[in-house]
């Protein structure tokens, strides 16, 4: 009986988290195109290892697989920068907005939407500036709504340590964010 809901639980599942988790990695790597394989690595992982778990677990065991892959992208990325600076690609086609396809929600009018896109960029831009520990704790517990417990199991880390990076920030968002609105 449970096996026959599961795939269907499952899929339903990776569809709902798989946008936010695409924001989340394309803020941590700054590269499209290692964020989806990043993702896409993390909904296998869990959907060949942990599909016979219940689906309350998920969440949790999904944040932690995926916070993982983002962790080792950025250690291998700086153990080649060691090695191969001189190959390191060029920045100069960051044109891609992680924000473009998320779905416009109740008004057409361009100067909301203007707006909307203007806080966008100005909160995705603050946010990719966060070290990447703090990050992780932000968006887990911020974006995703984890607890602090389930937050420092995704992370690998104490809840002490959740809580310090969350703290600074929530310090850092609130001071630039407050400055950019400020310039306006």
């Amino acid at each position: 009986m449970t096996d026959a809901v599961t795939p269907l639980s499952l899929d339903a599942f990776l569809r709902e988290v798989g946008r936010r988790a695409q924001v989340m990695a394309e803020i941590a790597t700054r590269d499209r195109e290692a964020a989806l394989d990043i993702v896409q690595d993390s909904m296998l992982a869990l959907a060949t290892r942990y599909a016979d778990k219940p689906a309350a677990e998920w969440g949790p065991l999904f944040q932690t697989i995926l916070q993982s892959r983002i962790m080792d992208w950025h250690r291998t990325r700086t153990r080649r920068g060691r090695w191969f600076t001189w190959l390191a690609p060029r920045d100069d086609e960051d044109d891609s907005d992680p924000w473009a396809d998320v779905p416009e929600q109740q008004s057409s009018d361009p100067a909301l939407l203007l707006e909307r896109a203007r806080d966008m960029e100005t909160v995705q831009a603050a946010l990719a500036a966060l070290p990447l520990r703090q990050q992780q704790a932000f968006m887990l517990r911020i974006w995703e709504g984890l607890d602090t417990a389930a937050t420092a199991r995704a992370m690998g880390c104490s809840e002490g340590s959740v809580k310090t990076h969350l703290s600074r920030a929530m310090q850092v968002l609130r001071a630039r964010l407050e400055d950019g609105h400020e310039a306006d």
